[in-house]
């Protein structure tokens, strides 16, 4: 599961925020297998949709993280959660996406296909109403 300033995302969500509050950013990954998985990295990257088949990711600029952008995992055992927290602070107004990103460190140890399909997030950064 993916939050965005506590709300739970899916496909079809639109997270609205405003610019210049930091929006707390949580990723909840539940391993459904048999064995312990891990060690593996988990990177949130922002990216703003042309809709043309362009996607921007020079966000420097517009978008920042409070903290890492990069999750550092040692392993989720069976059955069991595992909570990552993290904090997004956007400068500018405009519709943002967030890529996450899987790195493992060891290849022998596969990830579960499930957390390759988390939801597409979708956040809309507004002027703050004064």
């Amino acid at each position: 599961d993916i939050l965005v300033d506590g709300k739970l995302c899916d496909c079809d969500i639109v997270v609205n925020c405003k610019v210049g509050d930091p929006i707390p950013l949580e990723v909840k990954l539940t391993n459904w297998s048999k064995r312990s998985v891990g060690p593996f990295a988990l990177t949130v990257t922002p990216y703003q949709d042309y809709q043309n088949g362009v996607h921007n990711y020079e966000l420097q600029d517009a978008i920042t993280f409070v903290g890492s952008n990069t999750f550092y995992i040692d392993s989720v055992k069976p059955t069991k959660d595992s909570v990552y927290f993290g904090s997004l602070l956007f400068l500018y107004t405009g519709d943002f996406y967030l890529n996450i990103k899987f790195h493992e460190d060891n290849c022998s140890k596969e990830l579960p296909l499930s957390w390759f399909c988390l939801p597409s997030v979708h956040i809309r950064a507004m002027e703050p109403v004064v």
